[in-house]
């Protein structure tokens, strides 16, 4: 359900960091919002530092853009938690100082989103979406 897209110059993020990232927005995911583990995506993306430029300079230093995308109708509290948990996980997991993660979340109406091939629910109808869904459907996203 939510998808996030982290965008790095190409050697800074190692298979490694790339899994334990994943595995840190999942969990802050699922934790702040309450929804299930599998719902949340995490994208890599290298960048050449030539393609990236902040304050009209290209990027001097090793950063981290994070972008999430997410379903409109958490609380500002809840969407602050979120970045504040995302972005010492990701300092962390990169060996970057704290200007160095950049973190943007964008709400998406949930009727105007499909994932495993279902229009998806609104925040804190994940249960209740799940228990409709076809059988099959349903054990393959439990199995994840």
């Amino acid at each position: 359900m939510p998808t996030y897209i982290c965008r790095a110059p190409v050697g800074l993020l190692s298979a490694r960091s790339k899994a334990d990232l994943a595995g840190a927005i999942t969990r802050i995911h699922a934790d702040v919002s309450g929804s299930h583990h599998f719902s949340t995506q995490v994208l890599f993306r290298a960048i050449q530092t030539d393609d990236c430029f902040i304050g009209g300079k290209p990027l001097a230093a090793a950063h981290c853009f994070i972008q999430g995308h997410i379903r409109a109708g958490r609380s500002a509290i809840e969407r602050a938690d979120l970045i504040r948990q995302i972005v010492p996980a990701a300092c962390d997991i990169l060996g970057v100082p704290r200007y160095a993660v950049w973190v943007y979340l964008s709400e998406l109406p949930s009727r105007a989103m499909s994932e495993f091939g279902h229009v998806l629910p609104e925040p804190g109808d994940e249960d209740a979406w799940l228990a409709e869904l076809p059988e099959e459907d349903r054990r393959r996203l439990q199995s994840m």
